[in-house]
């Protein structure tokens, strides 16, 4: 609708320019028309007045905001079929109220998009859209599940508006914390006394005292007798497989899948990592100093150079994250998106500097940091031990909580603020749990459907001129704005908008259900007419449940 209303704005404006003698053209892009944040200026309002007003005054000085607006008003063909009323408020922004008709058209074009609405044609665009990716050193913690959530609805919204989407996990299978990760699994094999804590430089958690009970079990005492320097790599490479294997299954609880498992491991295999460093080489972006390899990431304005290979000749992580990143643009992607915690700030200029040295553009990377995840029991904080090393593990929030309601939690608030997630929130069958709130919409909707059915025999097709209520209006705005909305969260990656409008259309409804019969024996045809909006209602919440990762219950 917003877009409809723009074009008649800008016939009203370029009526206006003609009628002024205005020489030149005007810029179409450069007005808006958006809601206004108070509904009781109208369902639409538009600057345009304002935007133009500078260039109306080149051809009369005397020219103001509101008597332009006026100008466009007068301008604007048709618009007593599709406006109740057009004002002017302010210096000169024009405000629109839409006629019950209009919204009825909207509303019969909705119903007829079914479960397409708000969805795009494909775009030709390839997006890798890499998340979670935990060094595979420990179990997968509460944080984790929100880069999970995060990026698995980020994914499904992309690929609604016609992306062509691939979610990916980069395993960090390589380099000193895999070493370290052996070492601390040899140590609890000769201290397994869980009082004993770990040496500094090992994983302290009482985890680790769990894999090497594992690996007894699956081998013999002779496995172990090994010398050190042949036992170690062994030992790292099988407590990573056990723990990826964990990660696979707590995400598999979740209902997070991913298209590719990455092994950072196979690009030093594949040589990448070197092609990668000799790219940036041949480029001029490296320089020699106290026998290292530097990038000059500075000339791309980040705080200081980067290290790519050691005096020892070693390379560091930053060189295989360069090398992975060529591999994802090598492979054909438009964009990468990479999602990490908050820990990694200092990631972004560094590796937006790689990609530009790299010779790609710089928006083609956008990385998205999720700040932590606060844990609570009835509004208590969740305490783990205070021994080192420890965390709450994702598996505790999944043993507890329903993959729907902790998706639905983590995405109640934006990635980049603090999240606090309330296990018996997450767990309460009431308003107060937000999924729970929206999906008892669908599931109530469902039930009205029945009633219809058992009432009048069949569903007939409904006459939405009868839905005038003010309620009803509102229902259908609401609607109406859902393709706008996921083009917003596609283009500013901030799926946590999707959450909030689905409360507030779960709001709505269950207002004007609690205000409305729906089904009314003696009134049949008024009947349809309510029930082909709720239907409709559960067919777009449906569609955003979707998108969330979360169902659409029919009973609840």
């Amino acid at each position: 609708m917003k877009d409809k209303i723009k074009g008649l704005v800008w016939q009203g404006a370029q009526a206006a320019a003609a009628k002024a003698g205005l020489s030149q053209a005007l810029d179409q892009g450069r007005f808006l028309v958006e809601r206004p944040a108070n509904p009781e200026f109208g369902d639409f309002s538009s600057n345009a007045a304002l935007v133009f007003s500078k260039d109306f005054k080149a051809a009369d000085p005397k020219a103001t905001g509101r008597n332009l607006a006026q100008l466009i008003i007068d301008g604007i063909p048709d618009k007593e079929g599709v406006f109740a009323s057009v004002g002017i408020a302010g210096p000169g922004f024009i405000n629109f109220r839409l006629t019950a008709a209009t919204w009825q058209r909207q509303l019969k074009a909705i119903r007829a998009s079914g479960a397409t609405y708000g969805s795009s044609a494909p775009s030709g665009r390839k997006v890798l859209l890499e998340f979670v990716s935990s060094n595979p050193t420990g179990p997968l913690h509460v944080g984790h599940g929100r880069g999970a959530a995060w990026g698995d609805a980020m994914a499904n919204v992309l690929s609604f508006l016609g992306d062509e989407v691939t979610r990916e996990y980069y395993i960090n299978d390589a380099g000193n914390q895999i070493a370290t990760l052996g070492r601390s699994v040899l140590f609890r094999l000769e201290n397994p006394e869980p009082d004993r804590e770990a040496p500094d430089g090992l994983y302290k958690g009482l985890y680790v005292l769990g894999l090497a009970d594992e690996l007894k079990r699956r081998h013999d005492p002779a496995w172990f007798a090994r010398p050190e320097g042949e036992l170690l790599p062994d030992l790292s490479r099988e407590a990573s497989d056990i723990i990826l294997q964990s990660m696979r299954e707590d995400l598999g609880l979740f209902n997070v899948g991913f298209d590719n498992w990455f092994s950072e491991r196979s690009l030093y295999e594949s040589g990448e990592v070197g092609k990668a460093i000799g790219i940036l080489k041949e480029r001029g972006h490296t320089y020699e100093g106290d026998g290292a390899l530097y990038f000059k990431s500075t000339d791309y304005g980040d705080d200081k150079d980067r290290v790519l290979v050691k005096s020892d000749g070693d390379t560091t992580y930053f060189a295989s994250d360069v090398a992975y990143h060529e591999n994802k643009f090598g492979r054909g992607y438009d964009l990468a998106i990479d999602v990490l915690g908050a820990d990694h700030a200092g990631y972004l200029a560094r590796m937006s500097a790689a990609v530009q040295a790299l010779g790609h553009d710089k928006d083609q990377l956008r990385i998205v940091l999720y700040q932590l995840v606060k844990l609570f029991r009835d509004k208590a904080p969740v305490r783990m031990s205070t021994r080192a090393g420890e965390f709450v593990p994702l598996r505790l929030v999944l043993d507890e909580v329903s993959p729907d309601a902790a998706r639905f939690l983590y995405l109640t608030q934006s990635h980049d603020s603090t999240l606090d997630f309330d296990l018996e929130v997450a767990k309460a069958k009431n308003s107060d749990n937000p999924a729970y709130y929206v999906q008892y919409l669908t599931a109530r909707i469902f039930q009205v459907r029945a009633k219809a059915l058992s009432a009048f025999g069949a569903i007939e097709e409904p006459d939405f001129s009868l839905l005038k209520d003010g309620e009803e209006i509102a229902l259908i705005s609401q609607l109406e704005g859902f393709p706008e909305l996921l083009r917003n969260i596609g283009r500013n990656l901030q799926p946590h908008l999707l959450t909030t409008w689905l409360v507030e259309t779960a709001k709505l409804f269950h207002h004007y259900y609690g205000g409305h019969r729906i089904v009314q024996e003696g009134e049949r045809d008024l009947s349809f007419a309510r029930l082909g909006l709720a239907w409709t209602v559960r067919t777009v919440v449906g569609i955003g449940l979707r998108l969330l990762g979360a169902e659409a219950p029919e009973r609840m």
